[in-house]
């Protein structure tokens, strides 16, 4: 589904204002903060599901409400951008009440709700329009986001394994560019085949007090997918190369990454930096297994 590379895009932006606000203690008293992250919350949820509507559903036809069954779209590419969303926006709601002063263990459940009612907002939407219908493939996907978030900070206090996002252009969306994109941007946010979403995990923060590994160094685990012209096969759009030329091929990747939150550095404008691209799986050296070629070794990955 589109609509959650969007959602990744929202995030993003409320991660902005988040950081931008934290970075600035002295301005207001606690129940201040609390107050102005509730409205900025608030507002984000009302003005990102409203410009939601008018920017995807308003130009479609409205149904009764009804459910539909896609967990087999994009080989489950597209879950992995729901788990992503729903993640992303619970980390964001529970940096922003940490900063207005609440405890951490209520944040992170704030977090995980706001992450969940935002997405079940736009599943319910999906029902409610004959071009889609309310998955519960999406639900469970939306829910391993939050709780994968909720779950670690209630545990740890901290993200140890984190979800990120990679891109890299292919050649398949010039063949449907209706569904895959027209240009760069439309590609980056709707062709899956160029798309790979990864759990990035810190060995250090399971080292205890003992100083294995540098605490930027991650080991990442990914899995993206490629052959994909249309939502389940190619044969609508490519009857003659089904069997050869477009097979649709799931990828497992095994990297090392980097937590740019832990790179030390006094300055706020890079902290801020960092904590956005954090988000970003960073380019490395990268072992590749399919189906088809079986293990390939890419210098640099991304």
């Amino acid at each position: 589904m589109k609509k959650a590379t969007l959602l990744i895009l929202l995030g993003i932006f409320l991660n902005t204002l988040s950081l931008a606000q934290a970075e600035n203690d002295s301005v207001f008293l606690r129940k201040g903060r609390f107050t102005g992250v509730s409205i900025l919350g608030g507002t984000a949820y009302v003005g990102g599901i409203t410009g939601l509507y008018f920017l995807w559903y308003s130009g479609y036809e409205q149904s009764g409400f009804h459910t539909i069954n896609d967990n087999a779209a994009w080989l489950q590419v597209d879950k992995l951008g729901h788990v992503l969303s729903s993640y992303q926006l619970a980390n964001v709601a529970h940096m922003g009440f940490r900063w207005a002063g609440v405890n951490d263990n209520k944040a992170a459940w704030t977090g995980g709700a706001y992450g969940l009612l935002f997405l079940t907002t736009v599943e319910v939407f999906d029902g409610l329009s004959s071009n889609w219908g309310f998955s519960w493939g999406d639900v469970a996907a939306n829910t391993a986001g939050s709780v994968l978030f909720t779950g670690q900070q209630l545990l740890w206090h901290e993200q140890r394994i984190q979800l990120k996002f990679s891109y890299s252009p292919t050649n398949f969306a010039a063949l449907n560019p209706t569904v895959l994109g027209e240009n760069h941007l439309e590609r980056a946010l709707k062709d899956y085949n160029g798309q790979t979403y990864w759990l990035s995990i810190n060995p250090q923060s399971f080292a205890g007090d003992r100083k294995i590994f540098p605490k930027w160094l991650n080991i990442a685990v990914g899995y993206g997918a490629t052959g994909m012209i249309n939502t389940y096969n190619n044969h609508v759009n490519f009857p003659d190369y089904w069997d050869s030329n477009f097979q649709r091929i799931r990828q497992f990747y095994l990297s090392l990454d980097l937590d740019l939150t832990k790179i030390k550095t006094r300055s706020e404008f890079l902290q801020i930096i960092f904590r956005l691209a954090n988000i970003l799986k960073f380019p490395m050296p990268t072992l590749e297994y399919n189906a088809h070629d079986g293990v390939k070794f890419h210098v640099i990955y991304f």
